[in-house]
């Protein structure tokens, strides 16, 4: 079975490399490509040009579906189909609903905010190209990596093993999915 091109990886001796090779990665153009590390490296973010994060938007949806169900299912069973008066109150009062309000709006917030997490984070995804990568086992405990998808416009095998050994890029490897 032939295997596909995925990408080039570079190897970087540490964490401060690495984010320099970032920016410099980031201000060439590129577009798809990751970097990798042992621990998360403050500042990586934005020095790969990464935007904020769409999560929170629907974390908000899911809130709001949340709040909006709570109040239809109770408007609809204590106002409209079974109409009954206890203790004098009226038929839809907030403060006897309020919990199924909480409820149900903490409840969707949480079912939309890892629903989204996982979409946006394209998971569940059994398999990654870059574990087929010898050298890659070191990520986990000393390694720094950066990899640069051949599915990138700007993507040139030999230009862009040239720009990986000149922003201090090591074992410039082909990966293949």
């Amino acid at each position: 079975m032939s295997k596909t091109l995925f990408g080039l990886g570079a190897q970087f001796g540490s964490a401060r490399e690495l984010y320099e090779a970032a920016q410099k990665i980031r201000d060439a153009g590129y577009k798809r490509w990751d970097v990798h590390s042992p621990y998360p490296i403050h500042g990586m973010d934005a020095a790969m040009g990464l935007p904020g994060s769409k999560v929170s938007l629907f974390s908000l949806i899911g809130g709001a579906i949340g709040s909006l169900t709570a109040f239809t299912l109770v408007y609809y069973t204590s106002a409209i189909d079974y109409r009954l008066v206890v203790q004098g109150k009226p038929h839809f009062a907030f403060e006897p609903t309020f919990p199924v309000f909480f409820e149900l709006t903490i409840l969707l917030t949480a079912f939309f905010t890892v629903g989204s997490m996982l979409v946006l984070n394209l998971m569940p995804r059994y398999h990654h190209p870059v574990f087929e990568w010898d050298r890659f086992e070191k990520v986990t405990d000393d390694g720094f990596f950066l990899v640069i998808e051949a599915s990138d416009p700007l993507y040139s095998e030999v230009e862009t093993a040239d720009l990986l050994r000149s922003v201090g890029g090591e074992h410039i490897t082909r990966i293949e999915a």
